[in-house]
This record gives C-alpha cells, structure tokens and sequence, in this order.
C-alpha cells in the first residue's frame, strides 16, 4: 500500500519553507479532514515538538508521522553537514541528532536535503568525503534506533551538490550504510533527471520515500508533470510507503491542500487497488 502525507511546519517557520500547513495544533486536524493518512514533519529543532501534545494530536486524529524533514536546519542558520568549520559541523550533528531521538518516536525517517551543504570553490570529492565522514557518524546513531537516513536530490538552481538520484546512489553505495535510502522529489527531477519514469524505475530498490509537487511547486495536477505515469510506474514497480506534498501555499494555504488532495487521492485509489490485485 502507498500512503500520502503532507508537510507542515510550527507557526515560526521562515517564509521560505516549502510547506503548506504552518501550525501543528491547528493543521493536522486539517490534514485528517482532508483525508492525508499523515504529517511530514519540516523542523528547525527537535524543541519545536511537544511530544505529548503531537501523540495527541495523531491519536486523535487518526494520523502518522511519515518523516521529519530538515531544510530549515539550513535555511534558518546555515547549518550544513559538510561545513569546514568542525565546531559548526559539530553543531549540526547534534541537532540531527536531537532530530533522529524524535524520529525515533515518530516516523523512523528524517531527510538531508540542502543541509549536506553546497560544493561551491571546494574539492567535490573532498566535500563528499566529508559529507561520508558524517554520514557514517549518524548513520551508526539513527541505525541503533532503527531510523532510516533519506537523501533527496535537489535541482542545480537550489544545490551543486547531488542533484540526481544517481548521484545520491553513488553516496549510498560508498557509505555502505543499510539504513541509507533516497528520497525522489518529483519537482527536481523535472529538473535533472532525463527521464523521471525512467529513474523511479530502474532504481526503486533505493528509494524509501516520494516528494510530490508539480513543476511549479504548486499543487499535483497544477503543472505539466504527468501524475499518473508516475503512478503506473510505481505501481509496476511495487513501490510500497510513503509519499509526500511539499508544496507552495499558492493561491493559499488551504486551497493548495485541498488542490493536492482532491488530484492525488483518487490516484492513490487506484494504485492501492491495482498492488491488491497484483497480490491477491
């Protein structure tokens, strides 16, 4: 079975991030009558969850975390996994690791995206030896407590460093780390990728997790992506787990949810529909 969530971030989240909810008190009941089966979680800190308050709220409302996404780890201090300063660097793996202790109790997957930090006028592969060293760090600690580490992929324009899935494949491989997976956004891959059906395809057996969000970054079905091959794809594939909206709240918060739900669920339908067939 595939499930479909949706990123919400706490009220103070920059206005860069790429989430619709802000809010989790008032949001996750909004995501639950809006049919999503779970939260993402898109934090700074861990201290920005009450544990208690968060089993609550799930319990109540009939929902999971899917993951805990950690874009404005970067993007509120410029903390990257591979800065050159080891008492930065130092800062930011403690606050991964704070995050992986959540994950932990919530959702057992936390990404990396634009915290692994940028190549710029450095050494590629210093920068990914680098990247490596810290991996390994915090693949031993998530691994003792079962959670999954994610790298997504991310376009040319927002990152030099891993853009495609076969670049992220390359780091999964040299780390040799089991709990490393990938985490495909269908956005960037309209980007970098030659063929998105192709690289969902062939490369299934790393991926772990799905970003959906169209090529604008609106809403699925406000762009010119094609859902629905995508689907077919993951479908013939067995893809079984998560997907995501990360997504802008354009026109408005509350629109752009209800757009990706009403596009995505009936897909989502009939994917499950099609896999209980297929083993049945």
């Amino acid at each position: 079975m595939i499930k479909l969530s949706i990123a919400i971030a706490d009220t103070k989240a920059l206005p860069s991030a790429f989430v619709v909810f802000r809010g989790f008190e008032k949001c996750i009941p909004k995501a639950a009558n809006l049919g999503f089966d779970g939260v993402e979680l898109a934090l700074k800190r861990a201290e920005e969850i009450d544990i208690e308050l968060l089993h609550q709220l799930l319990g109540d409302n009939n929902l999971e975390v899917s993951c805990i996404s950690t874009g404005q780890v970067f993007a509120d201090g410029g903390l990257t996994l591979t800065d050159e300063n080891p008492q930065k660097r130092s800062q930011v793996i403690a606050v991964f690791k704070d995050l992986i202790d959540l994950a932990a109790i919530f959702g057992k997957k936390i990404n990396m995206g634009r915290v692994r930090g940028t190549i710029g006028n450095r050494s590629r592969q210093w920068v990914e030896n680098l990247f490596c060293e810290t991996l390994a760090e915090l693949g031993e600690y998530a691994g003792k407590q079962k959670v999954t580490l994610l790298i997504e992929p991310i376009n040319r324009y927002e990152s030099d460093f891993i853009n495609t899935i076969q670049e992220g494949i390359r780091i999964l491989k040299k780390t040799g780390l089991s709990n490393l997976k990938i985490m495909p956004d269908v956005f960037h891959m309209n980007i970098e990728e030659v063929s998105i059906i192709g690289e969902l395809a062939e490369n299934i057996q790393y991926i772990d997790y799905i970003h959906l969000a169209d090529s604008n970054r609106k809403a699925p079905g406000q762009g010119h992506i094609d859902f629905k091959k995508i689907f077919n794809t993951l479908a013939q594939s067995g893809f079984k787990g998560w997907t995501s909206v990360e997504i802008l709240d354009k026109p408005n918060a509350d629109e752009a949810a209800r757009q990706a739900a009403d596009y995505l669920h009936p897909l989502i339908k009939a994917y499950n529909k099609t896999l209980l067939m297929t083993n049945a």
